[in-house]
C-alpha cells in the first residue's frame, strides 16, 4: 500500500501501530471569498497537494468584502478553542499584490497564522500574545508554477504554506526569516471603565443569524460597574460622533427573560456583553454595524 495516498483513518492506524506519531496539525480556514465560485476549493486542492492525510476545516468564508476587522475577529473568536499546533490560514486581502508582508505568527498559547499583516492580527496578538512573527520566504514557500501570479496569494501562498506548515513539510524556522514581534493594528475603543461607572467599548461584531450586538466589554466590568442581574441599564451606541440608539434594557439570563421583541442586555458566549431583542433583530430594527468605528456605552440607570 502507497501511504500517500492511503485513507488517513488507515494511515493513522499504520504509524499508530509501528510507533510512529501522526505529524499533521489542523489547517483552518478562513476567507472573504464566500462559495459562489472555485477559490476556496482551489485552496483546498493545494493544500491536499501538498498532504492528502491532512485534516482541513473551514472558520468561514463569509466575512463580508474586505472586512479586515471582522476577518481579526472572528479568528480571535475561534482561535482559544483549537488546540496546540493547529494552523489557520486567514486571507482577507485587499492589498494583495502589494508591499503588505505576508506571514505567520505563532501565538504564546502555540497556534499558528498564516495572513497577510494588514491588521488581520490585530485581536489574536493582542488576547493570545506573540510568540514569534516570521515572513514567508516565497522563493521557498510559494506553489510551483504560480510566480506569474500576482493576485490569488491565498492559493498560491498562505494556503501552500499553511498546508506544509500543517503536514509537517516545513518547521516554523522554515517559513522565512524573524521578524519584530509585532503587527499592523486596526485602532478601536478598548472597554473601559470609567469613575462614574460608565463603561466604555467597541462593537466588534453582530451576531449575524439573530441581529444581536456584540461588544467587547467583559463581565468583570460589568461587575465593577455595579451592574447586576435585573438591574436595568441605559445604553447609548454611536457611529463615530453620531448617536444611532438610546434607551435602557434590563440586564437578564437569557432572551427569554423578557417579553417578546423587547431589549435585554446579556452576557453571550464568550462572557461578553452583548444587547438584543427577544426573537427579533436588534440590529435591523435600530441600523446597528459593527466595526473598530462602532462604540457603545452603558451604566447602571438611575
Amino acid at each position: 500500500m502507497d501511504i500517500r495516498t492511503a485513507p488517513r483513518a488507515i494511515v493513522l492506524a499504520l504509524m499508530l501501530a509501528s510507533g510512529i506519531a501522526a505529524a499533521n496539525e489542523a489547517l483552518v480556514i478562513q476567507t472573504d471569498f464566500g462559495l459562489k465560485d472555485g477559490a476556496v476549493s482551489a485552496m483546498k486542492g493545494v493544500a491536499f497537494g501538498v498532504d492528502r492525510t491532512l485534516p482541513l476545516y473551514d472558520l468561514t468564508h463569509e466575512i463580508p468584502a474586505y472586512n479586515i476587522w471582522e476577518a481579526s475577529y472572528r479568528l480571535y473568536q475561534t482561535l482559544q478553542y483549537w488546540p496546540k499546533g493547529t494552523v489557520f490560514v486567514s486571507v482577507v486581502d485587499p492589498g494583495v499584490g502589494t508591499e503588505r508582508k505576508s506571514v505567520v505568527l505563532k501565538t504564546k498559547s502555540g497556534q499558528y497564522i498564516v495572513t497577510p499583516d494588514n491588521g488581520t492580527l490585530t485581536l489574536a496578538a493582542e488576547h493570545f500574545g506573540i510568540e514569534a512573527v516570521r515572513q514567508i520566504d516565497e522563493k521557498l514557500n510559494r506553489l510551483k508554477g504560480s510566480e506569474k501570479s500576482y493576485t490569488f496569494h491565498g492559493r498560491d501562498v498562505y494556503a501552500y504554506t499553511g498546508a506544509r506548515l500543517a503536514s509537517g513539510a516545513i518547521s516554523y524556522e522554515q517559513v522565512g526569516p524573524l521578524l519584530p514581534a509585532e503587527v499592523v493594528k486596526i485602532p478601536y475603543q478598548p472597554a473601559v471603565a470609567e469613575k462614574d461607572g460608565t463603561l466604555k467599548g467597541t462593537i466588534p461584531i453582530l451576531d449575524v443569524q439573530y441581529g444581536n450586538v456584540w461588544t467587547n466589554i467583559d463581565d468583570a466590568l460589568l461587575t465593577k460597574a455595579g451592574i447586576n442581574k435585573g438591574d436595568t441599564a441605559c445604553i447609548k451606541i454611536r457611529e463615530g460622533d453620531v448617536v444611532k440608539y438610546d434607551g435602557k434594557a434590563p440586564y437578564v439570563s437569557s432572551f427569554g427573560d423578557v417579553p417578546e421583541g423587547q431589549p435585554l442586555v446579556y452576557l453571550n458566549s464568550l462572557l461578553q456583553v452583548s444587547v438584543a431583542l427577544n426573537m427579533d433583530s436588534f440590529a435591523a430594527k435600530h441600523q446597528v454595524q459593527s466595526g473598530a468605528n462602532w462604540h457603545i456605552s452603558l451604566k447602571k440607570c438611575s
